[in-house]
C-alpha cells in the first residue's frame, strides 16, 4: 500500500481543508441570498454573468462544475425572469445566458450584502496570507487540469 510523501499528507489535509470550507461557504451563500430568493448556485451563475453573457458551458468551466448542472440552473433562473438567452452568432445550439435588469438587480443586492460580510470575516485575517492561500490554490488548481500520471493514477487492484 503506497504512504503519503509529506507533501501528499500536507495536500492532503489542505484538500480535506478546502472541502469542509466549501460547505461553509455553500451554507453562508445560502444564508446571505436567503432575503433575495437565490441560494448559493444561482448566485454563482448570476456572478458568472456580471461581465457579460456566456455560454453555460463556459460558466460550467468558470465555476468548475458539470454543464448540466449549470443549464438546469439556467433553465430555473430563466423561468424566474432573472436570466434571459439569446442567440450566440458564433455557435447555432448554444445560447448565450445573459442577466436581465431583475437579475442585474438581484446580483448588486447580493454584492453589497456579501462586501459587508466578506469584511466582517476578513478583519485581522493578513491580506499577504490570503494572496498567498490564492496563490496555492491556483497552482493546485492548475495541476488538477493537467493530464498526468499523478493526478489521474488509480489505484491498483
Amino acid at each position: 500500500m503506497a504512504k503519503h510523501t509529506t507533501g501528499g499528507a500536507a495536500l492532503t489535509t489542505l484538500i480535506l481543508e478546502v472541502f469542509r470550507c466549501n460547505g461553509r461557504l455553500l451554507e453562508a451563500g445560502d444564508r446571505l441570498t436567503r432575503g433575495l430568493g437565490l441560494t448559493s448556485a444561482r448566485w454563482q451563475v448570476l456572478g458568472a454573468l456580471a461581465h457579460g453573457p456566456l455560454t453555460a458551458a463556459q460558466i460550467a468551466r468558470n465555476m468548475g462544475i458539470r454543464r448540466q448542472s449549470v443549464q438546469r440552473l439556467v433553465d430555473v433562473l430563466a423561468a424566474e425572469g432573472v436570466v434571459q438567452l439569446e442567440d450566440n452568432p458564433h455557435h447555432l445550439r448554444a445560447k448565450l445566458v445573459h442577466a436581465t435588469p431583475a437579475g442585474q438587480g438581484k446580483y448588486a443586492r447580493i454584492s453589497a450584502i456579501q462586501a459587508e460580510w466578506v469584511n466582517n470575516l476578513a478583519r485581522g485575517l493578513p491580506a499577504t496570507e490570503l494572496a498567498r492561500a490564492v496563490t496555492l490554490l491556483r497552482e493546485v488548481q492548475s495541476r488538477l487540469r493537467r493530464p498526468s500520471r499523478a493526478s489521474s493514477a488509480r489505484p491498483k487492484r
